[in-house]
Order: C-alpha cells, then sequence, then structure tokens
C-alpha cells in the first residue's frame, strides 16, 4: 500500500512528462541534428552531413552580425527603460488608494495583448507620414515636416525597444509590487525613527530586498528582447534595416527555405538566451541582506 502510495505522484506526471517530450524534447533534439546537415527544401535531394559548417558561416555571415547589433541595441533599451519604469509603476501601485485594483488592472493591459497587436497601434502612432506623433509635433509646431521615424536603422531599434518595454513592464512591474507588499512594515518603522527618509528608506531597504524580483524580472526583460518578432514585422515588415535575429531567422527558414541553417541560427539564438538567463538565475542563492 505504501509503495503504491509512492508511486501514484508519478503516474499523474506521465501524461504531462508525454507532452513534453513530444512537444519540446524531440523537436529540440530533431532541430539540432536538422542544424548540422545541408538541407534546403529548394534542393532536397542534395541533403548532406556538413557537421558545424552551417554554424561557421552563419557566424561569419554579414547579415548575422547586423542583426546580432540591432538586438543587442534593443536589448540594452528595454532593460533600461523596463527598470526604471517597472520600479515606478510598482511604487506607484504600492500606494494604499481605494482605487489600486482598478490601476492595476488598467496597468497590466498592454501585458494581456498580443504583440502582433501592439506592434500594430504603435505603428499608427510612429506612421512615417502623418501618424500620431507627427500630427502632435506639428500641432505644437515642433517640425515643418513629416519625421520618417521608420527608415533610420536606429531610431527604428529605439521604437522597437520602446514597444517591447511598454508590454513587458506590466508583468515586471507586478513582480516588483508583489516583493515590495511581502516586506515587513517594522523595517520602514525602524528607518524612520533612526531619522532615515523615504529616499534612504528606498535605497537602504527596498531596492536591496527587492534582488530576488530584479533575478526574474531581468530573465524576463533579456529573453523577451532578444525573442522581439512581431513588433518589428507590424512596424517595417521583413526589411533588412529592422532586422533582429528572429528576423534573419525566420527569412532564412521560411523564405529562402535553408532549414539547414535556419535550424543552426535557431541554436545560437538559443545558446543566446540560456547564457543571460544562466546569469541572472545562478545569483538567486546569493545572501540577501539589507545595507547599513
Amino acid at each position: 500500500m505504501i509503495q503504491r502510495q509512492k508511486k501514484f505522484p508519478y503516474l499523474l506526471l506521465i501524461p504531462s512528462m508525454i507532452i513534453m517530450i513530444g512537444l519540446v524534447i524531440v523537436p529540440i533534439v530533431a532541430t539540432f541534428f536538422l542544424s548540422l546537415e545541408r538541407y534546403k527544401l529548394t534542393e532536397p535531394q542534395n541533403k548532406s552531413f556538413v557537421g558545424i559548417k552551417n554554424y561557421i558561416e552563419v557566424l561569419q555571415s554579414e547579415g548575422f552580425r547586423y542583426s546580432l547589433v540591432n538586438t543587442l541595441f534593443v536589448v540594452i533599451v528595454v532593460i533600461i527603460i523596463s527598470l526604471i519604469c517597472s520600479i515606478a509603476v510598482a511604487l506607484i501601485l504600492n500606494k494604499k488608494v481605494r482605487l489600486n485594483g482598478v490601476l492595476t488592472a488598467i496597468a497590466i493591459l498592454p501585458w494581456a495583448l498580443p504583440p502582433i497587436v501592439n506592434g500594430i497601434v504603435w505603428r499608427f502612432i510612429f506612421y512615417p507620414g502623418f501618424g500620431f506623433m507627427n500630427k502632435m509635433l506639428f500641432y505644437f509646431g515642433i517640425i515643418d515636416e513629416p519625421i520618417t521615424y521608420t527608415i533610420n536603422r536606429f531610431m527604428l531599434m529605439f521604437i522597437i525597444a520602446l514597444i517591447v518595454s511598454w508590454r513587458i513592464i506590466p508583468f515586471c512591474a507586478i513582480i516588483f509590487l508583489s516583493n515590495m507588499q511581502s516586506i515587513p512594515e517594522n523595517l520602514y518603522i525602524s528607518a524612520r525613527m533612526d531619522g532615515a527618509n523615504k529616499v534612504q528608506a528606498f535605497f537602504k531597504i527596498t531596492l536591496p530586498l527587492l534582488i530576488p524580483s530584479f533575478i526574474v524580472v531581468m530573465t524576463n526583460i533579456t529573453i523577451s528582447a532578444i525573442n522581439v518578432f512581431d513588433e518589428v514585422i507590424a512596424l517595417s515588415g521583413y526589411s533588412d534595416i529592422g532586422q533582429t535575429l528572429l528576423v534573419y531567422n525566420y527569412v532564412n527558414t521560411f523564405k529562402f527555405l535553408n532549414f539547414g541553417l535556419g535550424s543552426a541560427i535557431t541554436y545560437i539564438i538559443m545558446l543566446i538566451s540560456g547564457i543571460a538567463g544562466y546569469f541572472y538565475v545562478k545569483n538567486i542563492y546569493k545572501p540577501i541582506g539589507v545595507r547599513r
């Protein structure tokens, strides 16, 4: 009887394990073996094993380096904007007001919308002709002719980073908010008795105790920024100027039908995301204390 009770939880895990193996593990392994082959759907008869040649070709490609720079630019901007704004939103929502629940629901709306919808909304704002932003600038007399936002490489990347930040800030703010609400009030009372003001309490108490949330938020921000796709397509389509790593991967895999090269690109992107996640997650078990 005791043996059956011990085995029963593992039996309940079997359906989820089958799903994970069939939908995650098998495709990952199949993609890896595909990345070691020369396989184009336009030339199916020329399929052959090439080893790491696809990876070397990707790393030496000018298009890959261009896409990598674009992606890194987006990641850096998204991290800066999202961290600052997420903490600010969390501090606002942490105030004890009657409309707290309503404000939280409103704040989380951008995160609930699909990425492609967010991209389309922002496309109308930054439309090169007479989009909302240009109309506002015209109205206040700041410009005399429309600004073409999407033809400048880094301006386009900055707009994409802004859209990604706008989408993930609500989720990050909720994480910070839940962490803030778990901080004992006695710490702030003791700090006020010692003469600390609100700014000092924030930097000496709140910020150090938010480190566990920082790890989760930074992981989410970095991976979301690396895997940006829908917003780029909504703003600039598949043009070279706005090409990020995922767009570069999509073009090579599904436009040029080079599944071998595309699989290698997929693994390189996965490796980059994994390295970024590792450096954040490994700090979870470091001791955390209040700074003095």
